[in-house]
């Protein structure tokens, strides 16, 4: 059986800490446990040093980033937001709130959602989950966010995931949609407690759908669904992967559940001698920089395992 303790990974965190300002104060709050002006005064700096500045300063001069909304994929507005957040950079920040605003150039679609694009009649569900993440998470002022999230429920599938091609037929959910959904709903519920009675019943059928497929295998023969999914991909953008599962089931403290273990067991399978993670290939597109190189030990990845393995073992 592994045998978790922090103390045992005092060098894997020292060397966690000589990292970005983004890493280094998830650290201080997952791992090290320290006060929140400790670890907040270390988020403050990732708007003004490394990777997060690095991001701000190509911000186009009309808000966009990219030159687009959705597109060129990973530069767009969409995904440097996405980006953003997932580094931690403070919410109400100046330049991430422009962006926010240009996510409702075209109003809302008829279904309650937001649709990027004239050619289609329907809001994609997928989209709409992130966008919802990044419009709570980064408390964008406008009370249109309370339809998109409503249009998200309302598109919850019988088997309580949801499916981006629902609309074209689809029966079954889709693990990049759900949990793409699942993020958006989770930090709407925390930007607007009043609303999270509807977010914790639909989040309740959305995990036993993810659990009744030990979070990465097919349902029909146990087997992982997709070879992708067994790997560790940092930024996952719209992807699905079994570490950013088991990522989101400890960020909202889920209760632990057997059907997680086949995860957890392939995540310490996949730690290194010295006790790090290794990084997969980032998915193909157009990026400003990388942040790690592919193959190697990945602080993303590493810190991202040890508060998975911190919950588990808690």
């Amino acid at each position: 059986m592994y045998n978790f303790a922090m103390e045992t990974h005092s060098e894997t965190i020292r060397w966690l800490l000589q990292g970005d300002a983004a890493v280094r104060w998830q650290v201080l709050r997952d791992l090290c446990n320290e006060p929140a002006h400790v670890y907040e005064n270390e988020r403050a700096q990732v708007a003004s040093e490394g990777w997060g500045a690095q991001l701000l300063s190509r911000q186009d001069a009309d808000g966009h980033w990219g030159g687009g909304i959705y597109s060129p994929k990973w530069k767009s507005t969409t995904y440097t937001l996405l980006l953003l957040r997932q580094l931690g950079l403070p919410p109400e920040n100046p330049q991430a709130l422009r962006g926010c605003e240009k996510f409702f150039f075209r109003g809302l679609e008829k279904d309650g959602g937001i649709n990027f694009w004239k050619s289609f009649q329907h809001s994609e569900t997928c989209i709409n989950g992130m966008l919802l993440a990044l419009l709570s998470y980064f408390r964008f002022p406008d009370e249109r966010i309370h339809s998109v999230a409503a249009f998200l429920l309302c598109e919850q599938m019988p088997d309580g995931g949801w499916n981006c091609e629902r609309i074209k037929g689809a029966t079954h959910a889709s693990f990049h949609t759900t949990l793409s959904v699942l993020e958006g709903l989770d930090e709407y519920g925390a930007r607007y407690p009043e609303n999270l009675s509807a977010v914790i019943e639909a989040r309740a059928k959305a995990h036993e759908f993810l659990l009744q497929h030990r979070l990465y295998k097919s349902h029909r023969t146990g087997e992982p669904a997709n070879y992708q999914m067994t790997l560790m991909h940092f930024p996952p953008r719209w992807r699905y992967d079994f570490l950013r599962g088991l990522d989101y089931f400890q960020s909202v403290k889920a209760r632990k559940d057997e059907r997680v273990s086949d995860a957890v067991s392939l995540l310490i399978q996949k730690q290194d001698h010295n006790g790090h993670w290794p990084l997969n290939a980032p998915w193909p597109g157009l990026v400003y920089f990388h942040m790690e190189e592919t193959g190697q030990p990945s602080r993303w990845n590493t810190l991202r395992a040890l508060r998975v393995l911190k919950w588990w073992h808690s």
